[in-house]
């Protein structure tokens, strides 16, 4: 079990130079810069035409965040969730509500895609049955690129819960630190934060978007420490490397800003897929989730 709660804002306050255990997302112009990395990464890339697809995505998930924002009904509910489970949004018991099929519509009619409109075609409880599986991690049981899709509306649905939600993280004793202690999803790598942070580690979740704190020189998915490798394709003052477990055999990505101050951890994990690809060459698996390149 995770060893950061949620609990209501009232109940506490952070105390001066406290480690914050949990950074919940913020919205604003979230997926347009997302977009514009993406754009600045797609020149030259091999996978340009791709990264440039993922852009529009991101830049319609911008639209609909700025024009169809989470209904404040849903807001309003939040405060309920947290105390009641120690993830108050938990992917597995949270009732998802109508509006994240609503974002996937509303983003069939913005993207021109025969794979995006034929998910669209189907009916409510199919896509809460391909919505269950892809958050379960069952990725053989939904095509990969209805994945894609699937993904961004969900993301586009937890990302506003966790930024609405009225609550702290608080750090208990263990760790246990794996997955996202806002949604239990798995995280997409982790940053070594600047500013305020600066040093300090946290994981971004795949989904919710949210950061959690973990210390360094531990592996992020079994915890154990004295095994790691660190790996990239450039010089060893790189923005982007891979964190590698001897012990579980499983890497996941850390990005360094204060070697790029443009890094946009889901973009640029992206398109630094050529690192994964050399990692997993020497037998390690990815241990978290890239919300735009699932299996298959």
């Amino acid at each position: 079990m995770n060893s950061i709660h949620m609990t209501p804002i009232e109940e506490r306050s952070a105390a001066i130079g406290e480690i914050p255990a949990v950074l919940l997302p913020t919205l604003g112009q979230r997926y347009s810069q997302r977009a514009t990395r993406l754009r600045q990464l797609a020149q030259g890339h091999p996978m340009t035409d791709y990264l440039l697809f993922v852009a529009q995505v991101a830049d319609a998930q911008q639209r609909l965040l700025d024009h169809t924002p989470l209904p404040l009904a849903l807001v309003d509910a939040l405060a309920g969730r947290v105390g009641a489970t120690k993830a108050p949004l938990a992917w597995a018991s949270l009732p998802r509500a109508a509006y994240w099929q609503d974002v996937l519509h509303a983003l069939g009619e913005q993207l021109d895609h025969p794979t995006l409109q034929g998910l669209c075609a189907l009916d409510e409880a199919a896509l809460e049955r391909a919505a269950d599986a892809l958050l379960a991690g069952q990725f053989s049981e939904v095509d990969s690129g209805q994945a894609l899709f699937l993904w961004a509306a969900l993301s586009l649905y937890f990302t506003q819960l966790a930024a609405h939600l009225p609550a702290i993280g608080s750090a208990g004793v263990g760790e246990q630190r794996q997955h996202c202690p806002v949604c239990t999803a798995a995280p997409v790598a982790s940053v070594i934060l600047t500013g305020a942070q600066a040093g300090l580690r946290y994981l971004q979740c795949g989904l919710c978007e949210s950061r959690w704190h973990m210390v360094r020189l531990k592996c992020s998915n079994c915890e154990e420490t004295g095994k790691l490798d660190y790996w990239s394709l450039h010089t060893h003052e790189t923005a982007i490397k891979a964190e590698s477990c001897d012990e579980c055999h499983s890497y996941l990505k850390v990005f360094y800003p204060e070697h790029d101050r443009e890094l946009e951890l889901v973009a640029d994990d992206l398109a630094s897929i050529a690192l994964d690809a050399e990692v997993e060459r020497q037998g390690f698996d990815r241990s978290g989730v890239s919300p735009f390149l699932f299996p298959g």
